[in-house]
């Protein structure tokens, strides 16, 4: 999730936890708490692109972190609060507000290491999306409504729009999933590991992405009353044996598309440029295949030699006027059961 949403997620369940009307102090502790495990961005190497992809969201993410990493946010924050709290509120306020943070994500499709150090999987709930406005701004607001007013009620009503928002995810995933599986069908595709995300900022608009015959097919469905398919494209599955089949497995570049592999949770086509794989999940328009990021792989390198990273910047314009198209229903055509 975005830098804000998480700062505003650990002060506003900070205010409902606080025994005292220091609102202020708790919610800016509950903030910094509910930012600090992003810090594992800072972990990454000039050499190895893929090292950060690793590393983020994984052991500062984690559900068993959750106490080492408060315990370190209230040393860290002593010396500015301590005039406000003593040293166990502290702690309380940053273990509440730090336990947000792994659990907002897992919301996310990203995937975030909850379960570490026992398990690798990526979970991803897939009810929201990494950045939602519509989450985001009224969270805000109560949280200014709550110092302001002194009233903790305020602060109560925030985290229950919360997880009203939450569940309006769960529920919209549910229906593009039926709309995944609908679509599928409909073409005579057996629709194999179909999985749906919210695209951009919003609940309406659903990507869905499933596996046929070698080939991973993207579409969009908007849900509103009425369920409407947006038709995609469909990108070639990566199968590394035949699309590069002079990559030595013992090489760098082989092992750095295995680590791609499990970042993506599998979700991994060949793009355009032959030497590129791209993480399927990810795109500006949702029923296109044109990655947000990927791997390029240069089978001149010398085997221990890392992949690059590669992230597709080109047509902005053209693409948001493309998603605004797809958002306002345009090229959508309403399902009939």
């Amino acid at each position: 999730m975005d830098p804000i949403s998480q700062g505003a997620f650990g002060a506003i369940f900070a205010q409902t936890v606080s025994s005292r009307k220091k609102y202020l102090a708790v919610s800016i502790l509950g903030c910094i708490a509910g930012l600090s495990p992003d810090l594992d961005a800072l972990i990454r190497s000039s050499s190895d692109p893929l090292l950060k992809l690793e590393f983020h969201r994984q052991f500062t993410h984690s559900l068993i972190f959750i106490p080492f990493g408060a315990l370190i946010v209230a040393l860290c924050t002593r010396f500015i609060f301590k005039k406000y709290l003593n040293f166990l509120e502290s702690f309380f306020i940053c273990f509440v507000g730090y336990a947000t943070h792994g659990l907002l994500d897992s919301c996310t499709s990203y995937g975030t290491q909850l379960f570490w150090p026992f398990s690798n999987e990526r979970v991803s709930w897939n009810n929201i999306s990494i950045i939602d406005p519509l989450l985001t701004i009224p969270i805000i607001a109560f949280i200014c409504f709550t110092i302001i007013k002194r009233k903790k009620w305020i602060a109560i009503v925030g985290v229950t729009y919360i997880f009203s928002y939450l569940g309006l995810g769960v529920l919209q995933s549910n229906r593009a999933d039926v709309a995944g599986k609908f679509l599928a069908k409909e073409r005579g595709h057996e629709g194999i590991k179909l999985t749906v995300k919210p695209s951009f900022g919003n609940l309406i608009l659903w990507k869905t992405i499933y596996e046929d015959n070698g080939y991973y097919y993207v579409d969009a469905v908007r849900l509103l009353s009425e369920v409407e398919n947006c038709p995609g494209t469909k990108i070639k599955k990566l199968n590394v044996a035949s699309d590069f089949p002079n990559l030595k497995q013992n090489s760098q570049q082989f092992k750095d598309i295995k680590r791609f592999y499990w970042f993506s949770q599998e979700y991994l086509g060949l793009a355009n440029d032959k030497n590129v794989i791209t993480d399927v999940r990810y795109s500006a328009v949702p029923n296109e295949v044109d990655g947000l990021w990927g791997i390029k792989i240069d089978p001149l390198k010398n085997n221990n030699q890392h992949v690059e990273w590669v992230v597709n910047r080109s047509e902005y314009k053209a693409k948001l006027n493309k998603f605004l198209d797809l958002l306002l229903g345009k090229n959508c055509i309403k399902e009939i059961n």
